[in-house]
C-alpha cells in the first residue's frame, strides 16, 4: 500500500491533466462504467485541481493545496453535473471496499441535494459509514442560501465537515441549522473565482461556489494527514481550534473562517 494520502473525489470524473502527473491512482465510473479517467463536465477536474494540482502547466501559479496527494476520482455525476442518489451510494460503497488499497483518508463531495429527508436517508447512512471507518468526509454547504435550513445533503450529516463560503456575492452559501437543529456549516473559506485545472488541453478555469470551498479544506486536511495519523474526530477538533469568527451571519460561518496556515503547521 502506498503511504501517500489518498483523496477520493465523488464528482463528474477527472481529465488527465498534466498537473496530476502519476497521482491518479484509481478511477471508478458509476455513471457510464468506463474504465479510464475522463471528465465530460469539467467540474470534477476543477475540484481535483484545487485539492492536488501540481501547477506544472502554469509554472506553479495555479497550484493545489496538497500537490503531493494521490487522487481517486469516482464519477457519480453526468456531463451536466446531475446524478442519482443511487450512483452516489454506489460510489461510497466502492470507496469503502477500496480504502486500504489506495490509502483513502479523505472523501470530497462538492455537490448536494435538496431532496427530502426520507430520500436522502440512505445517502447519509452510507456517507456516515465512511466516517465510522476512519475516513474524513468533506462536503459543500451548497449555494441555496441565504435563508436558514439551506444546507444540502449529505452536508446535513452531523458527522461530516461541511464547508461554506465567506465570499458569496455571486451566489449564496448554504446556511444552517439543519432540520435537526445541527450547527452547519462547520466553517468557511473563500469560494469565489477559484482558478484550477480545466478538462481541456491542460488548461485552467475559474469557478465559484461552495463546491470550490470544500476542496480547499480537503486539501488542507490531506497535508495534515501526511504526517499525522489523526481520526476524523481529531481532525474536526483541530479545524475548530483554527477558526476565527468574521463579520458574516452566524448561521453562514459556523465555527468561523479557517486559518489554513495555522491548521497545517500547528503541533
Amino acid at each position: 500500500m502506498n503511504n501517500i494520502v489518498g483523496v477520493a473525489v465523488l464528482d463528474t470524473g477527472l481529465y488527465k491533466h498534466i498537473d496530476f502527473d502519476k497521482r491518479i491512482i484509481a478511477f471508478k465510473d458509476c455513471v457510464n462504467h468506463r474504465t479510464h479517467p475522463y471528465d465530460d463536465s469539467g467540474h470534477g477536474t476543477h475540484v481535483c485541481g484545487i485539492i492536488g494540482g501540481s501547477g506544472y502547466a502554469s509554472s506553479g501559479r495555479f497550484r493545489g493545496i496538497a500537490p503531493m496527494a494521490n487522487l481517486i476520482p469516482v464519477k457519480v455525476l453526468d456531463s451536466k453535473g446531475n446524478g442519482n442518489i443511487s450512483d452516489v451510494i454506489k460510489g461510497t460503497m466502492w470507496i469503502l471496499d477500496n480504502m486500504y488499497n489506495y490509502n483513502i483518508k479523505i472523501v470530497n463531495i462538492s455537490f448536494g441535494t435538496t431532496d427530502n429527508i426520507s430520500n436522502t436517508k440512505d445517502l447519509i447512512y452510507h456517507v456516515e459509514t465512511l466516517v465510522q471507518n476512519g475516513i474524513v468526509v468533506v462536503c459543500a454547504a451548497g449555494n441555496n442560501g441565504p435563508s436558514p435550513n439551506t444546507i444540502t445533503a449529505p452536508g446535513t450529516s452531523k458527522m461530516v465537515i461541511t464547508v461554506g463560503s465567506m465570499d458569496d456575492a455571486t451566489f449564496s452559501s448554504g446556511r444552517g441549522p439543519t432540520d435537526e437543529g445541527i450547527l452547519k456549516p462547520e466553517l468557511v473559506v473563500t469560494g469565489s473565482n477559484i482558478i484550477a485545472c480545466s478538462n481541456k488541453n491542460n488548461g485552467y478555469t475559474s469557478k465559484s461556489g461552495t463546491s470550490t470551498s470544500a476542496p480547499i479544506v480537503s486539501g488542507a486536511i490531506a497535508r495534515v494527514l501526511m504526517n499525522n495519523p489523526l481520526t476524523p474526530e481529531q481532525i474536526r477538533m483541530r479545524l475548530k481550534s483554527c477558526c476565527n469568527k468574521i463579520n458574516i451571519p452566524p448561521n453562514q460561518q459556523g465555527w468561523g473562517y479557517l486559518d489554513i496556515l495555522k491548521f497545517v503547521t500547528m503541533d
